[in-house]
């Protein structure tokens, strides 16, 4: 076993004074450890000291003696000064390249003997069940291939200590031993004992008065242990959490009036059998605040205090609320950017007047000059060329300083989802009036390697793949093939988007496309549909954007026996020319997981421009969403409508209609709702459902709240409960069969509301985004057919 801990004494090791001579070499033992002190040789060798001529490096494997030597203080030619010697041996045990350092003079000749620290080949741990290598080792600082040193280990051992104690292991205990290698290599082992989980027993609050136990536990995160928190950590004994919850009173008090509140201690003991904690808050709650007086002071010409203090979210006579200062500075700070001063200094005044329980705020804003943009830089973009962000930026050099420019940047960036973080920050440039803006971004995987799979309540069985690029050679361009297939579709296209066509702010595309519907078992009847699209989309303001389309198709029909005129009719080969457009109205924050604002979205389609069939389709879509409670709390409200005009003396066909059901009607498969052909079984009034026939109308409205469902982080799990209404139909006249009564097939054309309910899991699982929808049809007609389970998953690269 190799010495584990070299002692810091080791820098001051003894220096061999020999006088020169035979004589005095004869007459002069070697000096140890022991020996006396270095300033002494010194002072019994200074009549005989002679010059240096030479210095040899003697025990280095790894290190070369040139770098060895550039460490020294004294050089061939120098004198031997004791002071020098003692302070370059330091210098040496400072690189923590050795573990042990000494000198011995030898007449003209300085030898210098290193032993050097061994290299760490690998670190193992032993013991660790409740936690992972990984969760250990990206804590720690030794890594293979590193020097070993005991200060290091120690201070690793430390580290495991804590990771452990924020799990709520404060029993853990960690020994590191090591085991000798060849050629001065070493095997660093941490043994760990992780002892019990030490967790909260209860949480006393002493002094609250205006809100309950129960209501103050719900606002902090440390929870009292329960045998059904087993996904949790936050039941066990955390010190930086107990600090967190402090604030978190702090700012559930201050947030309903008590300016005065305070924590007056936080107190963790541990219970008599030395397993858990009594955590024990103590609180002075203090009086009641209004706001009084709230003004605006600016010596900015440019700036009106009167409506700087309207604009504020404190306003007189209203309940004192901490967070509507820091609220108001922002406000503040933003309006003084739209107006050019990038870098003003806001300072709140607080006043407390305890005799009426008011708090006047005085916001001062000191003087700044106007600011002008004099670079931008964009930082991060190891695969996006600039020049795809910075067309995206709403400012140049040379502007004048705007906060609600670089905020609108900073949201269009964004947008482009080719990044995991975007941050816009102004930093002050080569003079007062001057600004640099930094545009800072993390980039992430825009590839995407998606797999499907859904299943229904009969055979409804789904595979999906597609292989799709978001920022193509990153130049922003997107490219998808997908290719998907099951017992009632297959489907294989190629979609190309360039965002800047021709260098403008267009954006161009084109699709080709080849689909093979199966209709069989829902509606008698097959198409294949062969053909291309081309598209342009272009902004019309900053929230709404337009696109144009044409689609040429063929589609081949093939029926097989159905009894209903709308399929008979269909039969045959089509060509169908259309030409299309569309307006969207997008104000939410994040277009792939909004959490507030709208949308909403009109397109229509017309067929007839050459080709063999005449009809008008157009679709609304429009959602709000809402952060509700908290910010991780998402309320939505969904809906979405279709009609189909038929014109020019033409009927729509079967194939042009729509269906609902499966994924656009959670609870319900596809096609699975609308109107359909049906037979009365024999001596029953129950009825037989058919084909589906689609319909030229529709309309479905959803409401969905989203949430975490209380589990880690590192869990990736969340939920949402939801409920859908809808309905479907309308179809003509002459694609109906009237009811003959007995068991003859008839059709069933009702614009009944159906009605379902449910949950949706969704779990971040290492192979990608899994989604679980579990929905029951509460409402719908006997001849629908529901479904109650659907997932799909998808992963990215």
């Amino acid at each position: 076993m190799l010495k584990y801990f070299n002692g810091l004494g080791a820098a001051f090791a003894s220096v061999f004074l020999l006088a020169s001579g035979a004589q005095a070499q004869e007459s002069t033992p070697a000096l140890t450890e022991t020996d006396v002190p270095v300033a002494t040789q010194a002072q019994s060798a200074e009549p005989d000291r002679q010059q240096i001529l030479q210095i040899l490096v003697e025990g280095n494997r790894r290190v070369e003696a040139d770098t060895i030597l550039s460490y020294l203080l004294i050089q061939p030619g120098d004198v031997p000064d004791p002071r020098l010697i003692n302070l370059s041996i330091q210098t040496l045990f400072q690189t923590g390249l050795f573990s042990d350092v000494r000198v011995a003079i030898d007449g003209p000749t300085l030898v210098l003997y290193v032993e050097e620290n061994p290299i760490v080949n690998r670190v193992i741990l032993e013991g660790n069940r409740a936690i992972a290598d990984d969760k250990i080792t990206d804590e720690i600082e030794i890594q293979p291939r590193a020097i070993f040193t005991r200060a290091r280990a120690q201070s690793d051992v430390q580290r495991i200590l804590e990771v452990y104690r924020r799990s709520g292991r404060f029993a853990a205990q960690v020994t590191p031993k090591i085991v000798e290698l060849p050629q001065n290599r070493l095997d660093l082992v941490f043994e760990i004992s992780e002892g019990p989980v030490t967790g909260v027993r209860r949480i006393n609050l002493v002094g609250n008065r205006a809100f309950s136990d129960s209501e103050l536990r719900g606002e902090i995160v440390t929870r009292e242990a329960r045998w059904w928190r087993f996904f949790s950590s936050n039941d066990n004994y955390d010190p930086d959490r107990l600090e967190y919850d402090r604030e978190q009173l702090r700012s559930f008090y201050n947030d309903r009036g008590y300016a005065d509140f305070r924590v007056v201690s936080a107190i963790a003991e541990l219970t008599p059998d030395q397993e858990d904690f009594f955590i024990t808050f103590t609180m002075d709650e203090g009086e009641r605040y209004n706001f009084g007086e709230i003004s605006v002071s600016t010596e900015i010409a440019d700036l009106d205090e009167e409506y700087l203090a309207r604009i504020v979210a404190t306003q007189p006579d209203q309940l004192y609320v901490g967070s509507q200062i820091e609220e108001s500075i922002d406000t503040l700070t933003f309006a003084a950017g739209a107006a050019g001063y990038a870098f003003v200094d806001i300072r709140p005044r607080v006043t407390t007047n305890r005799e009426d329980q008011t708090v006047d705020i005085e916001y001062v804003i000191n003087e700044t000059p106007r600011v002008y943009i004099e670079r931008i830089d964009i930082v991060g973009n190891t695969r996006t060329l600039d020049r795809v962000i910075r067309r995206e930026l709403q400012i140049v050099e040379g502007d004048a300083f705007n906060q609600a420019l670089l905020d609108y940047s900073r949201n269009r960036v964004r947008s482009l989802g080719f990044f995991e973080e975007v941050e816009v920050e102004p930093i002050q440039g080569s003079t007062a009036d001057r600004a640099q803006v930094r545009v800072n971004v993390t980039e992430q995987p825009t590839g995407e390697l998606a797999f499907g799979a859904g299943f229904s309540s009969t055979d409804s069985f789904l595979v999906d793949f597609s292989i799709s690029e978001r920022n193509l050679r990153g130049r922003g361009q997107f490219l998808r093939l997908r290719v998907s297939a099951s017992s009632r579709r297959q489907q294989i296209d190629i979609r190309f988007t360039e965002p800047r066509f021709l260098d403008r702010n267009l954006a161009a595309g084109i699709d080709i496309f080849q689909v093979r519907t199966d209709f069989s078992q829902e509606a008698s009847f097959e198409t294949q549909s062969t053909g291309f699209s081309l598209r342009a989309g272009f902004p019309l303001t900053r929230s709404v954007s337009g696109s144009v389309n044409y689609t040429l198709r063929n589609d081949e029909v093939n029926t097989f026996g159905g009894v209903s005129p709308s399929i008979l009719r269909a039969e045959g080969a089509r060509l169908t020319s259309l030409l299309g457009y569309s307006v969207s109205w997008d104000r939410v924050d994040n277009r792939n997981e909004p959490t507030n604002g709208f949308r909403v979205a009109f397109n229509q389609d017309m067929a007839g421009f050459g080709g063999d069939v005449r009809y008008v389709r157009s679709e609304l879509q429009a959602g709000i969403y809402r952060n509700v409670f908290r910010d991780d709390i998402v309320f939505s409200v969904t809906g979405e409508t279709g009609l189909l005009l038929s014109w020019g003396g033409d009927t729509a066909r079967i194939n042009d209609r729509f269906f609902k059901g499966g994924n656009s009607f959670r609870g319900f498969e596809t096609a699975g709702i609308g109107p359909r052909v049906v037979q009365r079984q024999t001596g029953t009034d129950e009825l037989a459902s058919g084909d589906a026939l689609g319909g030229n109308f529709y309309a479905i409205g959803a409401a969905e709240l989203a949430f975490p469902l209380g589990l880690p982080e590192q869990y990736g799990i969340r939920g949402s409960i939801f409920t859908e209404v809808g309905t479907l139909g309308l179809l003509p006249d002459e694609d109906q069969i009237e009811d003959l009564g007995g068991t003859a097939a008839y059709t069933v054309d009702r614009l009944e509301p159906r009605v379902s309910a449910g949950v949706s899991i969704f779990w971040d699982s290492p192979f990608g985004p899994v989604r679980f929808d579990f929905a029951e049809a509460l409402v719908k007609e006997t001849y629908d057919r529901s479904e109650f389970f659907r997932f799909s998953t998808r992963t990215g690269f």
